[in-house]
């Protein structure tokens, strides 16, 4: 695709609340080149092999295990994808360097934390904020896992707010150093790190300051014993302490005062790789719940023949697909905007921060989304094998406990909800997206007669892609009165936002689903996308499930009198179906295909 197609079909982000996406200009797993492909079964081959056939090593808090496989990550080139190859990397896309994280990540949290924390907020800082010297010296040596980097930007008193740190980095007489003192707390890879990028405020700088360190305790770095944690066992997380830590003023990352504004940028990347992080997990999770299911035997049955255990298996599944769905699409999009920057003379720095940047709703969105999904799949699993699920003996239980951290990392679940919405009403104060011309015409929806006819949903998926259209509306219902009502003041009412965000969230992940779905089955024939059309079909439905319940939640929040009882009556009718799904024929149907296949069977 040509950068001048790229401009002509693409939306900026957040714009899918308010702009139609075509099916043929969403990207999909089955879109993958054969070099994708290579990638993604040559990073299965090693997890498969050096991960999931020693996962209890991993349990056993095995860190030096941890360690020898990421150096054989290393050695495979896998640390390096996303890195520029005149820095010893693969330079893939955006998409590419999805796609190992999410493969790469699916056998344990141990080893997909201290591969997220390296590649990403360990090694991606300097990459894309460091200066030429500073990218030669040291980009290398973290690509090809010579070196392994960490990231020290959470203290005790610092957490969600990130910008409060009170670590201290001051000037030497000569000039020559800045002297770093101050506690970093979780701090992942750092019993095993060769490199620390530390966040420390220089004087009473309104901004914090990043700076990159060399892990050497003679230079006043010590570290805390490693932490007691519920899950990720093996992957080394400890305190940093700096002591009047010597750094050469040339290791300042960026400008002084711009630690902020890396930190927010790395976690915008971070938030989307943590998605693409918990999609294999849920795989594996299907598989081997399937398998149980077919193999274990109640009632002369094999259990998987049980409309309960159906039900679970589809609803696994159905998140599963749902979460490719949606992630791939925003990978894409990412990338064509990257593109399009880089076209227009950005440096591969500038393109990759302000493509990603451009899509941080979305990447905030699949953050919360995605690793919500991964801890019901891992819960349900557990369900599925019973008194064996909750055994130390199977990896259902370590998949549970390990799946905890992924709404907690990269910024809460709820302070990810609250920035999505939050930066949605920020991009349509710019311009960015136009919220208040389509808000008005639904205000003037509401007070209008609506109409009788009966529309025709002959094609395929229409009524699905038509009530997509419909649940637009609700959010821009919700969150237009919202923003009327309270003003500025709109994010002092945090309950609101996040039922806010909890609309905006399944508006994504449902169009994404649906557009896959309608994608495949114009060019592979409806008949071999049957179970995919009915995953849309159930996820949407749950979707206008939740919709109507946290709409609710926030139109009687603040609204009163007339106006609330004419956004009641709105939200039932931007949530009707005119042909209602049968959810337990479509459970049935993607169980049983489940069951056939003997785990989840969309590669």
């Amino acid at each position: 695709m040509s950068t001048e197609t790229i401009k002509k079909d693409l939306i900026r982000g957040g714009q899918f609340l308010v702009k139609e996406t075509k099916c043929e200009d969403v990207f999909t797993p089955e879109d993958f080149s054969e070099e994708q492909k290579m990638m993604r079964d040559s990073t299965k081959e090693f997890v498969d092999r050096e991960l999931w056939a020693h996962w209890e090593r991993f349990e056993q808090k095995d860190y030096a295990y941890t360690e020898e496989c990421m150096r054989k990550a290393g050695e495979l080139g896998l640390l390096g994808v996303a890195v520029p190859e005149e820095y010893d990397g693969l330079g893939m896309g955006f998409v590419s360097t999805m796609l190992v994280c999410d493969y790469i990540s699916g056998a344990t949290g141990s080893f997909s934390t201290a591969f997220g924390a390296h590649t990403g907020i360990g090694t991606m800082p300097i990459t894309l904020y460091g200066n030429e010297e500073q990218k030669k010296k040291y980009v290398p040596k973290l690509a090809t896992g010579e070196w392994f980097g960490a990231y020290c930007l959470t203290e005790p008193g610092a957490g969600s707010d990130a910008n409060s740190g009170k670590t201290k980095a001051v000037l030497s007489d000569d000039g020559k150093h800045y002297l770093i003192s101050g506690q970093k707390m979780w701090i992942s890879n750092a019993g095993f790190c060769n490199l620390f990028i530390v966040f420390a405020r220089i004087e009473d700088d309104k901004n914090i300051t990043g700076f990159i360190v060399e892990n050497d305790p003679s230079n006043g770095i010590s570290l805390g014993d490693e932490e007691k944690k519920l899950g990720i066992h093996s992957s080394s997380t400890r305190q940093v302490f700096f002591n009047e830590t010597k750094v050469p003023v040339e290791n300042m990352l960026s400008e002084r005062g711009n630690g902020f504004k890396i930190a927010m940028n790395a976690l915008n990347v971070g938030r989307i790789k943590l998605a693409a992080a918990c999609l294999d997990a849920q795989r594996r999770i299907v598989g081997e719940a399937t398998k149980y299911a077919n193999e274990r035997v109640q009632f002369k049955t094999p259990i998987v023949n049980f409309g309960a255990i159906k039900a679970k298996l589809a609803e696994m599944a159905t998140n599963t697909y749902a979460d490719e769905s949606a992630s791939y699409r925003a990978a894409k999009d990412i990338e064509d905007r990257i593109a399009i920057r880089q076209e227009e003379g950005n440096s591969h720095q500038e393109a990759e921060l302000k493509g990603v940047e451009e899509f941080a709703i979305e990447c905030s969105i699949l953050k919360v989304a995605v690793s919500e999904d991964v801890q019901k799949t891992t819960d349900e699993g557990i369900q599925i094998f019973g008194g064996m699920g909750f055994s130390a003996d199977t990896p259902m239980e370590s998949a549970w406990r390990d799946a905890r951290i992924s709404r907690i990392y990269e910024g809460t679940n709820e302070i990810n909800r609250m920035l999505a919405v939050g930066m949605l009403v920020k991009k349509a104060m710019k311009g960015h997206v136009d919220l208040l011309g389509p808000a008005t015409k639904v205000g003037e929806e509401l007070t209008g007669i609506p109409s009788f006819d009966t529309p025709d949903y002959s094609a395929l998926l229409s009524e699905e892609k038509a009530i997509v259209e419909q649940l637009k509306k609700v959010f821009l219902m919700v969150a237009g009165s919202a923003v009327q009502k309270y003003g500025p003041k709109l994010e002092e009412h945090q309950q609101l936002l996040l039922a806010a965000a909890d609309i905006l969230i399944e508006i994504y992940m449902a169009e994404s689903t649906i557009l896959r779905t309608e994608k495949n089955a114009k060019r592979f024939g409806e008949e071999s996308q049957a179970t995919q059309i009915a995953m849309s079909q159930l996820y949407l439905y749950n979707a206008v499930d939740l919709i109507q319940q946290r709409a609710k939640e926030a139109i009687v929040s603040f609204a009163e009198g007339d106006e609330q009882r004419m956004m009641l009556m709105g939200l039932k009718r931007f949530t009707k179906y005119t042909n209602q799904p049968n959810v337990v024929e479509l459970r049935t149907k993607i169980a049983d295909k489940i069951a056939e296949e003997n785990g989840y069977f969309i590669a």
